[in-house]
């Protein structure tokens, strides 16, 4: 069992950020209590000194814990908060049926993000130009949601695994909420556009909206 932290949460995050968004969403969820200290990534905040002292891979989001300590990237923030507060439950109690959540989760955090993120669009830009950024960003944001897609239509009903929200519905939306952005359109993804569909008709994802 987790250690419950007293006091309150301090969340380093953009709000911008998909993988922000992430936890923005599940804390609204869950009801619980954070300060957002807001870390501006297009004006380079996340390189300050103070933020590097938090996470020295320069990247959001960041929880600060009441003793100081800091959590860094979303899914075991996530996966720390889930275990102190089990309730409304977005982990199934079947194994199999928690693996498919965190095998969703990963498809998003580490296969789909790491390549459309701003440090790789910065960099495709510099070495292509704008135009062929947007380009590397649509591409595989289309190559990562398809495997999504995949996923969701194998194990989804009205959320992307089952018909209650789970912490992979915290992966996906955020993913949907991107591709908006990028000018990537969801008609080739039906099982995404019914889980987009169901999470935005939740309260907590009110910032994807």
């Amino acid at each position: 069992m987790a250690n419950q932290p007293t006091g309150a949460l301090r969340l380093h995050a953009d709000p911008r950020s998909s993988s922000s968004l992430r936890v923005l969403c599940y804390l609204r969820h869950k009801a619980l209590a954070v300060t957002l200290v807001p870390v501006r990534l297009g004006e380079g905040e996340h390189r300050s000194a103070h933020f590097l002292a938090l996470n020295p891979a320069a990247a959001v989001p960041v929880l600060e814990l009441p003793d100081g300590q800091a959590l860094t990237q979303s899914l075991a923030i996530l996966e720390y908060l889930e275990a102190l507060h089990p309730q409304p439950p977005l982990l199934p109690a079947e194994s199999l049926a928690a693996a498919r959540v965190r095998s969703l989760c990963a498809l998003v955090a580490a296969d789909l993000h790491p390549v459309t993120n701003m440090r790789v669009r910065r960099a495709v830009a510099q070495a292509a130009g704008d135009d062929a950024a947007t380009a590397w960003v649509r591409d595989f944001t289309l190559q990562g949601l398809a495997a999504v897609e995949a996923a969701a239509a194998r194990h989804g009903g009205a959320f992307s695994v089952g018909d209650a929200p789970t912490l992979a519905d915290f992966f996906v939306a955020p993913a949907l909420f991107n591709a908006r952005r990028f000018g990537v359109g969801l008609d080739p993804f039906p099982a995404l556009q019914r889980v987009q569909a169901a999470c935005l008709a939740l309260p907590a994802f009110e910032p994807l909206r």
